[in-house]
């Protein structure tokens, strides 16, 4: 089991920055690809980037690409997302979530290939 708890959320005006952290209780932490989704109010649960135990692939929906980075520290069991140049539809839930051995094409941006998801983080962009 493990479990993973989000931070760094937050108001931030349009154009500004956020730093999520998610740490993880596991020191296996560092087997697992981890990715971040969100989910906006009344939207269905979206990806928005992912990295591989070893950090030498990473994945990013095209919406976010160029503006937010995913990074990983297994030393510390957390992995985090930068999130810059924010616009008003970054607007949502934020979560990090484990995928122990996933599989597939594009395992990346499907929710149910993880097996284990934080509780959340809110993250409000104001325009």
């Amino acid at each position: 089991q493990v479990q993973l708890v989000e931070s760094g959320g937050g108001l931030v005006q349009a154009g500004g920055s956020l730093r999520l952290s998610c740490a993880a209780s596991r020191r296996t932490f560092s087997w697992y690809h981890l990715g971040w989704f969100r989910q906006a109010p009344g939207k269905e649960r979206e990806f928005v980037a992912a990295i591989t135990w070893s950090g030498s692939s990473i994945y990013y929906a095209e919406s976010v690409k160029d503006r937010f980075t995913i990074s990983r520290d297994n030393a510390k069991a957390t992995v985090y997302l930068q999130m810059n140049s924010l616009k008003p539809e970054d607007t949502a839930v934020y979560f990090c979530a484990a995928a122990p051995s996933p599989s597939g094409s594009s395992w990346y941006e499907r929710a149910e290939q993880y097996g284990y998801w934080g509780q959340g983080t809110q993250v409000t962009v104001s325009s």
